[in-house]
Order: structure tokens, then sequence, then C-alpha cells
């Protein structure tokens, strides 16, 4: 184990330390599952206090970067960051972003329209049975006229993780969460109301025949041209929008 003790100044000191420990997590220094020193022995060797070191501790637990176990051999330990907690927390941000207009409608369909791109031509030469019934089964329940508008948004989500999940891909599904967990629900909240259901089953079933037979090519353009009607809808949403403003009507 390797920590640098000395590059600790006076201020903000259970960040500095919470920082310094992460830096030693995520530069090797410091292994999966090493046991950290006691909070006695980090609070000697950094010269602060207990309650500091305590603090900075919590930090770490909070990001899922070393995990604590009671008994005898029990303490502080140094855990495997968590992929989707990592995740989650760039699209709490994301979400942010988009939510005060931070991106404009063309940023946000291009940004989906070429990572998913992507996804769609990795899917159709990775994809398993078991990704395949994932997609139908989205498919499926987006048809039935029972469903709700809130269940078919959140089921067109679960579509198009399970498009990228059909990569086999993991850095790439690391990087695809933001756009599938932020974007998604943020345009499908805006678009409420005014997309064809059954359109946009039938433009899922379109993506999934393609991926289903490992066309990549039609893969991808199939799944551009469901973006670019989402682009549509999109537009004609947010000039609704725009226009109950300007009529001192709800935005909304």
């Amino acid at each position: 184990m390797s920590l640098n003790y000395d590059d600790v100044v006076r201020t903000g000191l259970s960040k500095q330390v919470a920082d310094e420990i992460r830096s030693a997590i995520l530069e090797g220094r410091l292994k999966i599952d090493e046991r950290l020193p006691t909070e006695e022995e980090l609070a000697k060797r950094f010269g602060i206090s207990r309650p500091t070191v305590r603090e900075a501790l919590k930090r770490l637990a909070a990001q899922n970067l070393i995990r604590s176990r009671r008994g005898p051999t029990g303490g502080n330990f140094v855990t495997r960051p968590d992929p989707e907690s990592l995740s989650k927390a760039i699209t709490g941000a994301a979400t942010l972003l988009v939510g005060v207009g931070a991106f404009d409608v063309d940023e946000l369909v291009t940004a989906r329209m070429e990572t998913e791109s992507v996804c769609a031509r990795l899917a159709a030469g990775n994809r398993t049975e078991e990704n395949i019934a994932a997609m139908a089964a989205e498919i499926g329940l987006q048809r039935s006229r029972s469903i709700s508008g809130e269940d078919f948004c959140a089921s067109d989500v679960r579509f198009h993780r399970a498009l990228v999940d059909s990569t086999q891909n993991g850095p790439l599904r690391l990087m695809m969460y933001t756009v599938i967990e932020s974007f998604i629900p943020i345009t499908n909240m805006l678009t409420y109301g005014l997309f064809e259901r059954q359109g946009a089953a039938d433009s899922h079933e379109s993506i999934l025949v393609a991926i289903r037979e490992q066309d990549a090519d039609r893969a991808v353009e199939r799944l551009r041209d469901h973006l670019t009607g989402m682009r549509v809808v999109l537009v004609q949403a947010l000039e609704r929008r725009a226009e109950k403003s300007a009529a001192g009507g709800p935005a909304a």
C-alpha cells in the first residue's frame, strides 16, 4: 500500500484525505480488497484528528470505493468501483443539464443518433437470444392497448437499454448509461402525448428485425430513421410549449 501522507494541507482536510485515498485506489496503489489502516493509524500518519479521518472515510463509502466490515478481522476495505453507481452520478448531472436547457434539440438527437448507431452495428454482430427476447418483450408491451403513457415511456427506455446491452461491450455500456437513463426520459417527457405509439413500436420492431438477422447496415439505417422521426416530434413539442408560454398558459 502506498499513500502520500505529506501532501495534505490544513484546509478542507477530510476532502483532501478522501481525494488522496481515492487517487491511490484509482491509480492501483491501493489494491481491491486491501485493508486500509485503522482510523487511529490514518489520523497519526496524516497528522489529523480521528473525526476528520472518519468524515473522509464516509466520503469514500458514499462513492462506493470502500466498504466496512465488523469483527476481529474487520475494518475498511477497498472495493471495486461499481460502473452502474458511477454512471448514476454522471446521469444525475446530465439530467439536470438537459432539464435546464443546457443542450438544444439538435445536440440531443445528434448525440443519440451517433452513439446509438455504433451500438446498433455492434448489437447486430454480438446479440444473444436473450438480448433479442428482452427487446421483443418490450415491443410486445408497447403494443398493448392497456399500457399507460408513463409505462410506454419506461418501456422505451428499457428497449434502448437492451439494445445497448446487446453490444456485449462493457465500456460502451458504461458510456451509454447517461444517454439512455437521462436523455431518453427527458425527451419522452417533452414529447409525451404527441408521438404515435403504434408507429414507435413498429420502428422498434424494424430495428429488432435487423439486429436479429445480423444486418448491421440495416440496423443502423432503421435506428437513424427512428431518431429522425423523434426529432420531428420533439421540435413540434417544443414549438407547442413555446406557443403556450407566449399565450400565458402553462409551458408544459
